[in-house]
């Protein structure tokens, strides 16, 4: 877990686009594998996209070919673009860090973003 401040959501029409950004501080930001990870209201949260400190990319089944994950490690952040947006996309977005694999749950999350994809 790193601490965290993630920006960039806000409303859009389905298939519209946004580019979610997560800075992370007092950590070595270029040694963490990072993920972003989404959660709706009475549902659990689900990890969307990871990026390693490698730069290897991974991607949820319902989002590959349309989101996009990458990072700057001059900035120590972490991006997601997310186009060809769909309702079903809406959710509280936010991203964690790990040294080691990424987990689903973390004691400490930033205060997330929201998207809201709806017309």
């Amino acid at each position: 877990q790193v601490p965290v401040v993630e920006s960039g959501g806000g409303l859009v029409q389905p298939g519209g686009s946004l580019r979610l950004a997560c800075a992370a501080s007092r950590i070595t930001f270029s040694r963490y594998n990072m993920g972003w990870y989404r959660q709706d209201p009475g549902k659990q949260r689900e990890l969307v996209a990871t990026i390693t400190s490698g730069g290897i990319t991974q991607y949820i089944d319902s989002v590959k070919g349309r989101f996009t994950i990458s990072r700057d490690n001059a900035k120590n952040t972490v991006y997601l673009q997310m186009n060809s947006l769909k309702p079903e996309d809406t959710a509280v977005y936010y991203c964690n860090g790990d040294l080691g694999p990424l987990l689903i749950d973390y004691e400490h999350w930033g205060q997330g973003t929201q998207v809201t994809v709806s017309s």
